[in-house]
């Protein structure tokens, strides 16, 4: 399995989650890459939500096509506001563009799927993504879970086959744990 981990990221991102994903994969020895939305933009320094710390961003997951998708081992939709902003798109004909990698991203079973906390927004364009699926998210978004046809299990953890979900970012440990174990 691929050592190379796609993290969604954009401003209001949960600094401490972040920043534990960054130390946390290296020292499993995988590669945390963090992707956004740049633009046709070189790089976008995103702003923290607690600190305004700045992370900057020089990867698009718009150029991860399904070739390049095959080199990941997992994707991870952090905490925070990251799937709101995430989920804009100019043309509402069309599936906002992390929505529709997410949809690349679940349709290959051998990739592991991390959602924590409010990155369950990002699935509200393509809710057939978590239909039937067993998963937790921030209490706030229980409805949105319930909505979407997910099973709702109320658990700070929960691994439902290639889809691992954490209840919030002060559980992105749980997530991280579950991931690395995974991915062995």
């Amino acid at each position: 399995m691929s050592r190379k981990i796609a993290i969604l990221i954009e401003s209001d991102f949960y600094e401490h989650e972040i920043w534990y994903y960054h130390y946390r994969f290296a020292e499993a020895g995988l590669e945390a890459r963090f992707v956004s939305r740049l633009w046709g933009q070189p790089q976008i320094t995103f702003k923290g939500h607690e600190y305004h710390a700045p992370f900057e961003c020089r990867d698009s997951f718009e150029d991860i096509d399904d070739q390049a998708l095959a080199d990941y081992g997992a994707v991870i939709v952090p905490s925070g506001m990251v799937a709101d902003r995430l989920r804009y798109t100019e043309d509402l004909s069309r599936l906002p563009p992390a929505a529709a990698f997410l949809q690349r991203a679940f349709a290959r079973p051998d990739l592991l799927k991390g959602i924590i906390c409010h990155g369950l927004w990002l699935t509200a364009a393509v809710p057939g993504l978590v239909k039937g699926r067993r998963l937790t998210c921030h209490p706030n978004l229980y409805g949105d879970a319930l909505a979407y046809g997910a099973v709702f299990v109320d658990e700070d953890v929960v691994v439902d086959g290639d889809l691992v979900t954490a209840r919030t970012g002060n559980h992105a440990h749980l997530l991280a744990r579950a991931l690395v174990e995974r991915l062995g």
